[in-house]
């Protein structure tokens, strides 16, 4: 059985990095480019909580490239 070939279109302006997503060092949490901030940010925060619904200390830091909270 073969499976359709991935269509690429559309795909242009990735935000991960080359060597793949960017994540919190701290909870692990996947994190998404915020250029108006230049920074990353927990996906869809909720006042201290991730996108799991997690409570995490860093939810609504920006993040450095490596993931790191950045303090404001």
């Amino acid at each position: 059985m073969t499976f359709p070939a991935f269509n690429a279109d559309g795909l242009s302006g990735s935000t991960e990095t080359a060597g793949g997503p960017v994540t919190c060092s701290t909870c692990g949490c996947r994190l998404e480019h915020a250029a108006d901030l230049n920074g990353w940010l927990h996906f869809s925060p909720m006042a201290g909580r991730d996108a799991r619904g997690c409570i995490v200390s860093c939810a609504d830091e920006v993040h450095d490239a490596r993931g790191h909270a950045l303090s404001r």
